[in-house]
């Protein structure tokens, strides 16, 4: 039987802060993976050819996954009927993304790398993990 509690205000503060802090981490993320473009040659004249090479470029797809997350919490402060167990659910799923990995999916190794080359990764890192609380900290 499904939990049908309604979200508490805790968890709901702990998911804005985390949605901010993602939401920074995705600018760093972007920004990283621009450099990288332009440093292979890839100039990027303009926003809108920006915006075209994050929705269609193989180099950018990787922070779909990231996107995705933070369009699924902005669903849940819409939704009229979330429960705590779906907030809480988020939460962890923004744990298990941001582990970085050589050996891991796409995600986790272009996001090990970024950690190794990006100090405002890094930083932008440590907030987000920061906002998850202690139990999010022990595991990384």
């Amino acid at each position: 039987m499904e939990n049908k509690t309604a979200v508490t205000v805790g968890t709901l503060q702990q998911l804005r802060s985390v949605r901010q802090k993602l939401l920074q981490l995705h600018k760093v993320l972007l920004d990283y993976q621009t450099l990288i473009w332009e440093r292979n040659g890839g100039r990027i004249n303009n926003s809108y050819e920006l915006l075209n090479l994050v929705m269609h470029s193989l180099e950018f797809s990787w922070l779909h996954r990231l996107s995705e997350l933070i369009v699924q919490i902005d669903e849940l402060f819409d939704a009229d009927d979330a429960t705590e167990a779906t907030a809480v659910s988020l939460l962890e799923e923004v744990k298990l993304l941001l582990m970085p990995s050589e050996e891991g999916d796409e995600f986790q190794r272009k996001y090990f790398e970024a950690l190794q080359e990006s100090p405002d990764a890094v930083l932008a890192h440590s907030e987000v993990i920061g906002s998850l609380g202690k139990k999010a900290r022990q595991i990384h």
